[in-house]
């Protein structure tokens, strides 16, 4: 069997940011704007009164400070509440695949490979742009690439999804190198007027070069191994779609953006993903105190931190678990790959870490690598 390595990474990180403060006040304006004209429906108890978001209420819940988004400006307009992107001709790059090349192009150059080395793009993110042409296949004819591409939506967990149907596919040789880009417009999905999530989400792009060791200019990680497990749940969804049209359902709703049962997604998440690392751990013959990092999906610092403590079995110290949530924000399928991007090189030869995503499916995937 052909072993795999992860030779490249990269991160695109978008041009603005939107902090809490700002976030708190153009969502406040939209508050004061909707209770003001529906002060006649508050009054009679037909509809409820929206409540004002703060900059400690968003800190105390996440840990987020800030997020960076590919447009600011409609999110930030109280009479908006969401981003205002230009569309695009077909025979115009997309968005998603423009912010897919950049990362891809970085993490192209750590490996010392052009495109064309290429045969194999996955594009695994949580919201694709279109249905279809695949994103992916277009990523691939922007960039050069051979071989084939395929699109993956596996939410949160995408990224680590793709890296192990791509490690798999190398060692099986259906393919030699690999691309696994996650670009997440993840601001286009967001509900901006919802209190409990407005502050969630960020966009960005992360990209991964895997391939053959035998053919590797500039390895960085050996792939041990990886795991990947699912359990249906309605407690994270999104259900707008094609047949949107045909369920008559074309109205603002607002189940066709994010929705989430915050409490009990922390309450079955949690035990699902220190469970599965355990498992993943054990079935490698790999224990909890040989990682030197963990690398964890940046969705919530309360969650990172109980997985964290759980696994090691003590609080991590702050090296051994990176986060850059604070920053970010949740970036779905990418925060897990910021994070491994932005740190690890500072470990040694031999050096274990684990990475792994988790989210809406409910998904988890965990890979563990070995520096080289």
């Amino acid at each position: 069997m052909v072993d795999v390595v992860i030779s490249g990474t990269g991160v695109f990180t978008p041009p603005e940011q939107i902090s809490n403060a700002e976030l708190v006040e153009s969502f406040n304006a939209y508050v004061a704007l909707f209770n003001a004209d529906h002060a006649d429906e508050i009054a009679n108890g037909t509809v409820e009164a929206k409540a004002p978001s703060s900059v400690e209420f968003i800190f105390n819940a996440s840990g987020i400070e800030r997020r960076y988004v590919m447009e600011k400006t409609g999110i930030l307009d109280p009479t908006r509440m969401g981003p205002r992107f230009a569309p695009r001709a077909d025979e115009a790059p997309s968005m998603m695949a423009e912010m897919a090349m950049d990362a891809a192009n970085t993490a192209l150059k750590q490996a010392n490979l052009n495109a064309q080395d290429i045969d194999l793009v996955i594009c695994a993110s949580s919201n694709h742009e279109r249905g279809y042409p695949a994103m992916a296949v277009e990523i691939q004819a922007l960039l050069g690439a051979g071989g084939f591409a395929f699109d993956m939506n596996v939410a949160c967990s995408s990224a680590t999804f793709g890296i192990q149907a791509a490690t798999d596919m190398i060692r099986c040789r259906s393919a030699t190198r690999a691309l696994v880009v996650s670009p997440e417009i993840t601001s286009g999905h967001l509900e901006w007027r919802d209190r409990d999530c407005h502050f969630i989400f960020g966009d960005v792009a992360t990209a991964v070069v895997l391939e053959a060791a035998d053919l590797a200019q500039a390895p960085k990680f050996e792939v041990v191994s990886t795991q990947c497990a699912t359990e249906f749940s309605n407690n994270i969804r999104n259900n707008n779609g094609f047949l949107r049209r045909a369920h008559d359902q074309l109205g603002d709703r607002r189940d066709m953006l994010f929705m989430q049962n915050g409490r009990k997604v922390f309450k079955e998440v949690l035990p699902l993903v220190s469970t599965h690392i355990a498992d993943h751990l054990e079935d490698s013959d790999t224990k909890a105190s040989d990682l030197k990092r963990l690398w964890l999906h940046q969705a919530n610092k309360t969650m990172n931190d109980y997985i964290g403590k759980k696994v090691m079995g003590r609080t991590p110290e702050r090296a051994e678990q990176p986060n850059i949530l604070q920053d970010y924000a949740n970036t779905s399928s990418a925060g897990s790959i910021i994070a491994f991007s932005k740190h690890s090189d500072d470990l040694n030869a031999g050096d274990l870490g684990l990475i792994c995503s988790f989210g809406a499916g409910y998904s988890v995937g965990s890979v563990l690598v070995r520096a080289v």
